[in-house]
């Protein structure tokens, strides 16, 4: 039987690549969520680029949150991003989950990125 991490390297492998078959040339929002914080990046992946990125562990966002790992701090996350990301001209992307179920954290950040603009 398959390890847990061999199984969810398989489920996150499975998400990327139905969404590069779906992306059409636009860049990738990328989740990562772990125990204390949560990340996200807008990625070009033609050219191998980051365009933007926050995460909850910036200093200026860490004095306003209570934690970086609940719904609030997702979402400020996900407007954070966002308004980075049409900074670069970026107004379209595609949401990489990476292999989490779409609901808590992850689901409060692409309504954040969507608050802030960006169309998902």
């Amino acid at each position: 039987m398959a390890s847990l991490r061999a199984l969810a390297a398989r489920r996150k492998a499975s998400v990327r690549r139905k969404l590069r078959k779906s992306a059409y040339g636009r860049p990738r929002l990328s989740v990562f969520r772990s125990s204390k914080h949560i990340y996200a990046q807008v990625i070009d992946d033609e050219n191998g680029v980051t365009l933007a990125s926050a995460s909850s562990m910036e200093k200026d966002l860490k004095k306003k949150l209570k934690t970086g790992a609940d719904r609030d701090a997702a979402t400020a996350i996900g407007k954070l991003v966002a308004e980075r990301a049409t900074k670069a001209g970026v107004k379209e992307v595609i949401f990489d989950r990476g292999g989490y179920l779409y609901h808590g954290r992850v689901k409060a950040l692409a309504d954040g990125a969507r608050e802030a603009g960006l169309k998902l």
